[in-house]
């Protein structure tokens, strides 16, 4: 017979050999902590690092690595089958060295829904569309859609010979993303937002750098 609500003494692995499988529900550690777990079996020896808690699938390399890589799965799908937060999958992918994936290796595998008329959205636009807010658009959007603005775009782009004024890059292909850039603010400045002396051509990574707190002395910003 196991003792029922008592308090044993002695070497934890001694006693705990003596006794039957999984018999143990919840142990006290040398600080009084409670530990719940199971005794699996009576010749079971501890070693460093070891605990009570059940092991989890995810904590074997080979599993998590056949279930992320070789089945394609996401963290966040592992995590909702084994009932886990996805930070959970995540740190055992980094402890076991296993490489996740780029966004366009995920794209390439995921399933992002039916295309052209298969969508349930195709050629809903407008008042057909969910988010439609009643035909209310930011004032800057719609000046933005302008024929008047287009056209300040291009020839901003073309008096600036299609190179960023700050890094100097040139769009040579489409890989590198010009803007036109308002030197004076567009809200404050109504009169002259199509001023071409107004306009600067700027990569989008420059023009980030322009409005951000980095531009400590204010480059291309007239007020």
């Amino acid at each position: 017979m196991l003792p029922l609500n008592q308090v044993v003494e002695g070497d934890c692995l001694a006693v705990m050999r003596e006794w039957p499988e999984e018999s143990v529900d919840l142990v006290r550690d040398s600080k009084g902590r409670f530990i719940k777990g199971h005794h699996y079996c009576p010749t079971t020896e501890f070693k460093k690092g070891q605990h009570w808690r059940q092991p989890k699938s995810y904590w074997n390399k080979d599993w998590l690595e056949n279930e992320y890589v070789t089945k394609k799965k996401s963290a966040k799908q592992i995590a909702e089958e084994q009932g886990c937060s996805e930070n959970n999958i995540l740190y055992f992918l980094e402890k076991h060295h296993i490489k996740t994936r780029s966004m366009p290796e995920v794209r390439e595998i995921k399933h992002w829904g039916c295309i052209g008329k298969d969508n349930p959205m195709y050629g809903k636009n407008g008042k057909l569309h969910p988010n439609w807010k009643g035909g209310c658009s930011p004032a800057r959007q719609l000046f933005y859609e302008t024929e008047e603005h287009k056209e300040w775009v291009r020839r901003v782009f073309e008096r600036d010979n299609y190179t960023c004024q700050n890094c100097g890059k040139r769009r040579n292909s489409n890989k590198l993303r010009l803007q036109a850039h308002h030197i004076y603010s567009f809200t404050e400045h109504p009169e002259k937002r199509l001023n071409l002396d107004n306009g600067l051509t700027l990569c989008k990574e420059c023009h980030d750098w322009v409005h951000s707190n980095e531009n400590m002395d204010s480059k291309f910003l007239g007020g």
